[in-house]
């Protein structure tokens, strides 16, 4: 009994910090390039092709008119930051080499910052002929009611003449 009491103290001062605790709002920076954008890339492409694949980089310098910065900084309250870099390198116009992080695919991505997610088994719906069968009619449905009238076939316009 004693422990019990423990218990519910511990869950009532999470609660209490929990609420006390001001809210921190993510932190996203940079621009996020996922293992599918990256497997896109091919040897020989030009700039505005790897431009439309992984957007606009966050890095370009002057100095370095060959080579393409991305990176993706995420900070969230309660979790380690994501940090993803990419570099790509040109030779004139063509696309010569990428250096990159290990990437995650979207999904994984998506699932990573995705923290109100539960993972909740989902049951199989599944049911056999005897268990559907119960929920047939005892009698033969009756036919709808049939109304030997014509349809009408001309509709009103839908805006009024222009005359």
């Amino acid at each position: 009994m004693g422990l019990s009491g423990c218990e519910t103290a511990n869950r009532t001062a999470e609660r209490t910090i929990t609420a006390l605790t001001p809210y921190r709002f993510d932190v996203v920076q940079g621009n996020f390039v996922s293992k599918e954008q990256v497997q896109l890339l091919q040897k020989g492409m030009n700039r505005r092709q790897v431009r439309d694949i992984l957007g606009t980089p966050l890095v370009a310098s002057v100095f370095h008119a060959n080579r393409w910065d991305y990176a993706f900084t995420l900070r969230r309250q309660g979790a380690q930051p994501q940090q993803r870099k990419l570099s790509v390198f040109f030779e004139g116009d063509a696309l010569l080499r990428y250096e990159a992080d290990d990437l995650p695919t979207e999904a994984e991505f998506a699932a990573r910052i995705d923290n109100r997610r539960i993972d909740i088994k989902v049951p199989k719906l599944e049911a056999s002929e005897a268990e559907l069968s119960k929920f047939k009619p005892k009698s033969p449905a009756a036919p709808p009611p049939s109304n030997d009238a014509p349809v009408s076939m001309s509709y009103p316009p839908l805006e009024p003449s222009q005359r």
